[in-house]
């Protein structure tokens, strides 16, 4: 009840305390993002040479037409420097897109992973997992990494669930794995969605729902190292201790031909409008390790100014347009990704609509470890959900970037 009442008490005086602290650009009537920023699509491998060899792994080296021509190398030499020697496995090492660490991309009828099949990566596994599932590879699962690390190979090397700093998970509501979110809001690969959650991380219509409006699960769950950091679009808001976190950590061998990963996450929050540039807070962030150069921490989905996702982000596109916290929201994408939620409630309650996030892989073939966590702040009510899928690893290289998904043509 202490934390309610303080909650109240600041949102009676939000609309008057904020406008200055939360103002921005005059060109820009939200948190200014231009959501901008390209991953370049490559043009093929380069080649070198009479024996066609292919060193390159450069931001031009697309996913590889066809596969190159390769006579006459010395089996016991690494001829394309990928670490692997035609004798140890290597069947075209004339190219460092294929070797046994490689990942078989689809579509080009190439055999990348050398296992004698095509095109043969697992995908689309998470149809037969409950919503309730505790095994946190089935949260994998729904994220979209279905090949578990073998051998050579790459893939998922382990899943835990735990809260944002790494402690054990008390509460299993604050995950699930869900076939929709809403009847407007539908995975963006395979049958489900990981959903994380401050509150239950449910729809309406799914078993074990609670209102984010006031599931409070009363406990304090720490944040990630560095963290909360303070918004650079609210100055002098000091935010709130962390309470209520959930988060999946996956630990997944990188294939040798990737230079970048991706996800897609929707992110909801019901502390929208009243608690924008406040102490109360609710945040996601998605903590990669080995962490990208040039970041200031592990941190890799942000808006164009640095700002945490949440409710003081750039993103917030999906709601009633309105004018909230001396800014006007608006929200071109309309409410209606809202319905049937939770958060859809016209007034209270916002969300950013599909994003990507694409970061570099620091050393192909290496171990990544990725973070997903999300917590409340200052309080444990008024909860916010993010919705994450489509996991997966890139030949091109990319910069540490979030942007909107584009709409479907």
């Amino acid at each position: 009840m202490q934390w309610q009442s303080m909650h109240a008490v600041l949102a009676c005086g939000f609309l008057v305390s904020v406008g200055i602290a939360c103002s921005a650009t005059s060109d820009n009537s939200q948190f200014e993002d231009d959501s901008t920023g390209t991953t370049g699509a490559g043009a093929g491998d380069g080649v070198g040479g009479d024996l066609g060899l292919s060193t390159s792994t450069g931001a031009g080296a697309g996913i590889l037409g066809e596969e190159p021509k390769c006579d006459g190398v010395d089996p016991n030499i690494d001829n394309d420097g990928d670490g692997w020697t035609g004798a140890a496995g290597d069947c075209n090492d004339c190219t460092w897109q294929m070797n046994p660490g490689a990942q078989d991309y689809a579509g080009n009828a190439i055999d990348e992973d050398c296992n004698g099949v095509d095109d043969d990566t697992p995908t689309a596994c998470d149809s037969a997992v409950a919503i309730n599932s505790t095994d946190p590879v089935d949260g994998a699962r729904a994220l979209g990494l279905c090949k578990m690390q073998q051998g050579a190979g790459w893939g998922l090397i382990s899943a835990k669930y735990v809260m944002a700093d790494g402690g054990p998970l008390p509460d299993p509501l604050g995950h699930g794995v869900l076939g929709s979110f809403g009847p407007n809001v539908l995975p963006q690969e395979g049958a489900k969605v990981l959903a994380l959650s401050s509150g239950a991380a449910r729809a309406p219509s799914d078993p074990g729902y609670m209102s984010p409006g006031g599931y409070d699960k009363f406990y304090q769950s720490g944040s990630p190292a560095g963290y909360p950091k303070e918004s650079p679009s609210c100055p002098g808001v000091i935010t709130g201790e962390a309470h209520d976190s959930a988060a999946l950590e996956v630990v997944v061998q990188a294939p040798t031909n990737a230079k970048s990963l991706h996800f897609n996450l929707d992110f909801y929050t019901y502390e929208f409008p009243y608690f924008i540039c406040s102490t109360y807070n609710d945040f996601f962030v998605a903590m990669l390790s080995p962490q990208p150069s040039g970041l200031p921490d592990g941190n890799i989905s942000f808006d164009s100014q640095g700002n945490t996702i949440s409710v003081n982000a750039g993103f917030l596109e999906v709601c009633t347009p309105q004018f909230a916290g001396g800014k006007d929201f608006p929200c071109v994408l309309g409410p209606s990704q809202l319905s049937g939620t939770g958060f859809d409630d016209d007034i209270n309650s916002a969300a950013t609509g599909w994003l990507v996030t694409n970061a570099p892989v620091e050393t192909p073939g290496g171990t990544v470890t990725l973070l997903f966590a999300i917590w409340d702040s200052g309080d444990g009510i008024l909860d916010s959900t993010v919705l994450l899928d489509n996991f997966g690893f890139d030949v091109e290289e990319a910069p540490t970037q979030t942007t909107p998904v584009p709409p479907p043509k």
